[in-house]
């Protein structure tokens, strides 16, 4: 008998483990279908009113190649090359599913392949995003869990009022700092350029730490703020009462109970956090000399090039879907509230 339970118990053990996994992998791609068939219609109707914008704009590559004072004849035989003499949908249709195939059209202003400029400049803007996004998550995961930890404290009131002080600092205002103070006066980083990452990794943290630094700022606050706002909620919670009562060790409470049901809010708050770095680099791009997705986006828009500026609302809403998807799956991971289905 004893021999047949010791066997019998690895066996119901892996049969546990694969449960465990089939449910896991079923949550993540119920995740993934819902969010699939929300970004569906999503992506359809903003990259229609995306190309509404044209007619709206009024704009017209004749007027940009030939000036104010073309003739009529000349802007009908401009707009008959860019394919404007079509109805509006079969303009979209043609537009729509070239975005399918990865081709965003071609620049009014230079006839450059307008997928290639934002590749030149998205490369910029998504490394100095992702690090501005990695330096905010972990000082703020820090900031957030000592607070939480030491809630009520002077600590606690200290990292408050820290984190309420960058809240508020304007990002432009915190690179022309840093800019004086690192660059300028302790010649520690470059003040300006960037360097690709396949010209060595050292240059290209150098050249991006800087501007990420200015951008981190706001998603420090936020996820400290958030971090310890669930997490100091989550400690009153009846199931820590019970973790407590049955003699769990405050490291097995916090991280098997606390922790996870606290994480939620944070990184829900990343979801939101994550584009608009993208779309707030544009002022750092002009600080530290960086010829980013921001400041393509801004050129174009000056430039009454509304093709640029199609391919840059598209590239958006892409990132902020991508993103919001990624962080979902994870939230189905992570947290027992949604593996409920709450």
């Amino acid at each position: 008998m004893t021999t047949t339970a010791e066997q019998a118990t690895p066996a119901r053990r892996r049969g546990v483990a694969m449960t465990r996994a089939r449910h896991t992998l079923g949550r993540v791609l119920v995740t993934l279908a819902r969010s699939i068939a929300i970004f569906v219609p999503v992506f359809l109707v903003a990259t229609f009113v995306t190309f509404a914008l044209r007619s709206l704009s009024g704009l017209s590559p004749a007027r940009i190649q030939l000036g104010e004072e073309a003739t009529p004849e000349a802007i009908a035989r401009v707009e008959a090359q860019w394919g404007l003499d079509k109805p509006f949908l079969t303009q979209y249709w043609d537009w729509f599913t070239g975005i399918l195939h990865g081709q965003l059209g071609t620049s009014w202003t230079n006839g450059a392949d307008i997928s290639t400029l934002i590749g030149l400049g998205l490369g910029v803007s998504l490394s100095v995003a992702t690090f501005a996004l990695v330096i905010g998550v972990i000082v703020g995961f820090v900031l957030g869990t000592v607070a939480a930890l030491k809630r009520t404290t002077a600590i606690d009131r200290a990292i408050t009022g820290f984190v309420t002080v960058i809240s508020v600092m304007p990002a432009f205002v915190v690179g022309i700092v840093l800019v004086a103070v690192l660059a300028v006066g302790f010649h520690v980083f470059p003040a300006a350029g960037y360097v690709p990452a396949e010209q060595g990794v050292g240059p290209w943290l150098a050249h991006i730490t800087l501007p990420a630094l200015a951008l981190s700022f706001d998603v420090i606050a936020d996820v400290a703020r958030q971090l310890r706002g669930s997490l100091v909620a989550a400690y009153r919670e009846n199931y820590v009462t019970g973790a407590v009562v049955r003699g769990l060790s405050p490291r097995r409470i916090f991280f098997g109970h606390v922790l996870r049901n606290g994480l939620g809010p944070a990184l829900a708050t990343l979801g939101l956090k994550f584009p608009t770095l993208v779309g707030a680099s544009v002022v750092t791009e002009w600080i530290f000399g960086l010829q980013g997705f921001g400041r393509f986006a801004n050129d174009s828009a000056q430039a009454g090039d509304v093709p640029a500026v199609q391919g840059v609302l598209v590239v958006s809403i892409v990132l902020v879907v991508a993103f919001n998807l990624i962080v979902n799956l994870v939230l189905a991971r992570v947290t027992p509230a949604s593996q409920r289905g709450v």
